[in-house]
């Protein structure tokens, strides 16, 4: 509005200024300008009016874009950060998988060689005793353990603890190969039966049985075929691992046995799990 007036009053001094008196025609062509200058000043302020309103809008749009891009960088810094936590994570798992892997390659090769070596003894141990197997004695593998059982009537007399003539014979067999294998650790095992021992004098029970004949097992084995003593343990196991459960003669006989269990030393082995 103050466009409009000040244009009135621009006219208005000019036409005083002038002192020229105007003819109906110019003065309705100057009305007319007039009109003309006061419709466009009205447009111009509207126009102003919806700047201004735009102008607001787009400065309120511009703040809110700028929170949004503030909110959407703080995301990309907090999930870079995390992809480089993720990727420093990854790279130690597959480092650390890498490791367990060889150490997986590095154990299994050399439960390969134990397998390898446990079955070759027992092949070198079938063939050297072979001759007493229709006797009570069999080879077997166990946990990768080659396990030679000797049945009682095979190496003592009934209730003794004193190695009988063929006893010595199949132990002296076994001892040749043992004696060629140094590589390997001995266990002699007594077992028997779940019978009560009447009339043994010293002997009180099984696990007297069990213990003492498994010492003169071991006795034998150490001190007439010079198989070095730090290489042997000797255990009683008395009634409590039966091989059959059953209250048969056969079962009984099955039970009472010596057990000469022979286990490769894996020295690679034990030293690499107590890494």
């Amino acid at each position: 509005m103050k466009l409009k007036y000040c244009l009135l009053a621009a006219m208005f001094v000019t036409a005083l200024h002038s002192c020229v008196v105007m003819s109906p025609k110019k003065y309705k062509a100057l009305v007319a300008e007039r009109d003309s200058l006061s419709t466009r000043s009205a447009s111009l302020e509207e126009e102003v009016a919806k700047l201004k309103t735009d102008t607001a809008r787009l400065h309120q749009e511009i703040a809110q874009l700028k929170g949004n891009y503030n909110s959407l960088t703080d995301k990309y810094n907090s999930l870079n950060t995390n992809y480089d936590a993720s990727s420093s994570k990854v790279t130690q798992l597959a480092g650390d998988l890498q490791k367990r892997e060889a150490r997986l390659k590095e154990v299994e090769e050399i439960l390969k060689k134990r397998d390898e070596a446990t079955n070759a003894l027992r092949d070198k141990l079938s063939k050297a005793l072979l001759g007493f197997q229709e006797s009570g004695l069999s080879v077997d593998i166990k946990n990768g353990k080659v396990y030679v059982s000797l049945t009682d009537k095979l190496l003592f007399p009934s209730g003794s603890i004193v190695i009988d003539d063929k006893g010595k014979q199949a132990l002296k067999q076994l001892a040749v190969v043992l004696n060629k294998e140094q590589d390997i650790n001995i266990a002699v095992e007594g077992h028997t039966d779940d019978k009560k021992i009447k009339n043994l004098g010293q002997i009180k029970d099984n696990w007297d049985l069990s213990v003492l004949r498994a010492t003169s097992v071991s006795r034998y084995l150490t001190e007439v075929e010079k198989i070095d003593p730090h290489r042997l343990t000797a255990t009683g196991k008395s009634e409590f691992q039966p091989i059959d459960p059953a209250q048969t003669p056969e079962a009984l006989a099955k039970n009472r046995r010596i057990e000469i269990v022979l286990t490769p030393k894996l020295d690679e082995l034990y030293n690499l799990i107590s890494k």
